[in-house]
């Protein structure tokens, strides 16, 4: 499930061509993304730490999946088809929010993303793809606060960006959300 392609967009998320990824990222060139973040019935998030391996972000600890979806993709139906791919989960996603962010990153590669946030509720226990992820935990938000407050470093800046707005958009009583 190679994505080597994405989608460059205005600052309004509207189409404007497909790029190779690398190249998109070496410029900086505004592209369309999601940031998919799963709570379990307890309320705790799931986060993984991303393979070493990625070409940027290796090692670090970031929400349940991300990616980009492709030009012929619905962007919910591509983020229920990568959270499989990644964590092997299937459970319904809803979309949150949007936001844009730009932020160099290792490699000399600049992360400028339209990124769409969605939320999803399951108490599946994930079956990582090692591709992609190295480990990954369930984490209460009070423990998670305090490890972003304590050690901002180990954690992806797009995941900083979103969680607050995610708690705070989309935490309800999880119990109600799982069927």
């Amino acid at each position: 499930m190679e994505r080597n392609r994405v989608v460059l967009v205005d600052e309004r998320d509207v189409a404007l061509c497909v790029m190779d990824k690398m190249e998109a990222h070496r410029l900086g060139l505004l592209h369309r993304a999601f940031s998919v973040f799963i709570f379990n019935r307890e309320g705790d998030m799931l986060i993984h730490q991303r393979a070493d391996s990625k070409y940027h972000g290796g090692g670090l600890w970031t929400n349940a999946c991300c990616s980009h979806p492709q030009w012929d993709e619905d962007i919910t139906e591509s983020a229920v088809e990568r959270l499989r791919y990644e964590m092997g989960l299937v459970c319904p996603l809803e979309k949150s929010f949007s936001f844009i962010y730009k932020i160099p990153v290792e490699n000399k590669l600049i992360e400028h993303e339209y990124d769409h946030v969605f939320v999803g509720y399951t108490d599946d226990e994930p079956d990582p793809n090692p591709t992609e992820i190295q480990n990954y935990r369930w984490v209460s938000l009070m423990e998670l606060e305090r490890e972003v407050s304590e050690r901002p470093q180990d954690f992806t800046y797009w995941f900083k960006m979103a969680l607050e707005q995610v708690v705070c958009n989309n935490f309800k009583t999880p119990a109600s959300r799982i069927g």
